[in-house]
């Protein structure tokens, strides 16, 4: 699906917004700011959510950048569903084992295994790969 933008609209927009490649914390809360205005619209144009995904990468690159995500493991990833579901240990056996080896996993004692994330993925219906 080819989408058209208008051009003249288009370019009025990105005179107004001005964005640019962001360089400091300054220019990225300038560029939030552009963001939440544009999300606190009912509906956007299709210039408008072309700007949005511009700025969104400019934000994407600079946080990337001077905000790295810290290093998330399988077993953080499991915690947070858990603890999100509102689950407790036991809603998970026979998911991905008996009570101990669910208590293991839990408790870091053992690696979740390919089986496992597989399981897991299924259960909590999102990609077995945030397992690994």
């Amino acid at each position: 699906m080819n989408i058209t933008i208008e051009k003249t609209a288009y370019g009025q927009l990105l005179a107004k917004s001005q964005p640019k490649p962001i360089l400091n914390e300054e220019d990225n809360d300038l560029a939030l700011a552009e963001v939440d205005f544009l999300m606190s619209k009912e509906e956007l144009t299709v210039e408008e959510e072309t700007l949005l995904s511009l700025w969104g990468l400019l934000i994407e690159e600079y946080e990337s950048k001077y905000y790295p995500d810290p290093e998330v493991t399988p077993r953080d990833v499991l915690l947070h569903f858990i603890e999100v579901r509102e689950l407790k240990q036991a809603d998970l056996v026979g998911v991905i084992g008996s009570k101990g080896v669910v208590s293991e996993v839990v408790n870091g004692k053992r690696a979740i295994s390919k089986a496992q994330a597989k399981a897991l993925g299924e259960f909590f219906n999102v990609n077995p790969s945030v397992f690994i």
